[in-house]
């Protein structure tokens, strides 16, 4: 009686914590489950899930020689490592000659089912080499950042991929991005993790926000410069592309080689400079880049076809001299008008939440890959802050920014105010913090003649 007792309790015990606590539910009952599925079966699931090849020949000749009756098993992939995580489980598995990570890929599905995990993902370490990350249960549906988040200069840890590993945004690897979506979708959600992460670091935030600033008026503290009109856009374009001509002059400056320059002084961008002399980075993050492109009047053209100008002229060439683009908006295709297709083809990165039509999730990804297209409309409206992110080498994967308020993204500004680079150029553009703060930290400048 009192055993049953004690394993209805536990029964119920499990049941609560698998619906308030899935990571305990795992660690305590959905791994070492799992870890016996697999041991288990092993070999019979890579059979079933045909990842075999033929079996050598050395192997068949054996088995003729002692006469046996069965014959030689094909080989399947070898397990090589197992890693318990968190969220899941790693498995890394040696290829057996003729399979390619592909193969593998093209089974995940099957291999989910057989040894009833709830996703599987595969990624290739080397040649012949891949691992199988698996989770134990839905990751995004509540996002549980990782404790450490070790991200490199001019990165951004913003979002959970569905992999259990962090979405890094890196600046270095992929500097100019757009991300779309619907209304409620989680686009505001995605750019104020991204503020957040950035604020601490030595990067100037420039914020275009043409609703009057209320989405990027509170983080105001730590904005190097913000506009709010398409009036004031314009003239912080301006300046923008000012301070990028005045960075690469900086640079042919650098570049007067004398006879003896050390080979490794010669540099084409401004992360080859010395640091005494290389400007601060900048991250120019477009709220609504519709408000940039729409006109009321016939009279409003010329300024849109001058802003498209230097906007594409910033993705185009900007990279280079630091200055990087993070363009946001519901929709951005031909439509917009002229220059539109040209700035997203400059765009390499690709964040797409829940769109309500497939054209929309065609404008970001369609270049990308055709499934990711497929993910991105079949987002619940529910699941707010999900998005697919993609870029131009064919690779996507699915992420959830964590729920961040307005007011705790605020707060982080606040904190780091005294790290907002003073640059001359965006002065007339410095928004009024309405808070005191540490005077900013001084940078190297261009157009105050510093280098």
């Amino acid at each position: 009686m009192e055993l049953l007792l004690l394993i209805g309790a536990l029964a119920v015990f499990a049941l609560i914590v698998r619906v308030k606590a899935p990571a305990v539910y795992w660690v305590l009952f959905g791994l070492p489950a799992a870890l016996y599925r697999i041991l288990s079966s092993y070999r019979p699931t890579m059979e079933a899930c045909e990842l075999t090849v033929a079996p050598p020949w050395w192997k068949v000749f054996a088995k003729k020689l002692s006469a046996g009756e069965q014959p030689a098993r094909p080989g399947v992939p070898k397990l090589r490592g197992m890693r318990p995580t968190r969220t899941g489980l790693v498995l890394r598995l040696r290829l057996a000659a003729g399979l390619a990570p592909d193969d593998v890929v093209k089974s995940a599905e099957r291999l989910r089912h057989a040894w009833g995990v709830y996703s599987v993902h595969v990624f290739e370490i080397r040649p012949g080499v891949v691992d199988l990350r698996m989770t134990g249960f839905d990751i995004l549906d509540r996002v549980r950042m990782p404790r450490r988040l070790a991200a490199g200069p001019l990165s951004a840890t913003v979002a959970l991929r569905e992999d259990g590993r962090p979405y890094v945004r890196d600046y270095q690897e992929i500097p100019h991005g757009l991300t779309l979506g619907a209304n409620k979708s989680g686009k505001s959600m995605h750019q104020r993790c991204l503020i957040k992460a950035l604020a601490p670091q030595s990067v100037a935030l420039v914020g275009i926000d043409c609703k009057r600033g209320v989405e990027q008026g509170p983080f105001a503290p730590r904005l190097s410069a913000l506009a709010i009109t398409p009036d004031q856009a314009e003239g912080l374009l301006d300046a923008l592309v000012v301070e990028m001509e005045d960075r690469f002059d900086l640079l042919c400056l650098h570049q007067g080689i004398a006879p003896g320059t050390p080979l490794e002084d010669i540099t084409s961008d401004v992360w080859g400079l010395p640091k005494k002399l290389r400007p601060v980075p900048i991250v120019v993050l477009i709220d609504e880049i519709a408000e940039l492109f729409l006109v009321a009047s016939k009279a409003d053209t010329a300024r849109r076809d001058h802003m498209v100008t230097q906007l594409v002229r910033l993705a185009q060439l900007a990279r280079a001299v630091g200055i990087y683009l993070e363009v946001c908006g519901q929709r951005f295709g031909s439509e917009l008008g002229k220059g539109a297709t040209a700035l997203r083809a400059q765009l390499t990165g690709r964040v797409v939440h829940r769109c309500n039509d497939k054209q929309t999730a065609e404008m970001g990804l369609a270049d990308v890959n055709e499934l990711a297209v497929a993910a991105a409309t079949s987002i619940a409206p529910e699941r707010a802050g999900t998005a697919i992110v993609g870029d131009s080498s064919g690779n996507w994967t699915r992420i959830r920014t964590p729920k961040t308020s307005l007011g705790e993204v605020a707060a982080v500004c606040r904190e780091f105010a005294h790290l907002t680079p003073d640059i001359p150029a965006l002065a007339p553009f410095r928004p009024p913090t309405g808070v005191p703060a540490p005077a900013p930290a001084a940078t190297p400048s261009i157009a105050s003649g510093t280098a």
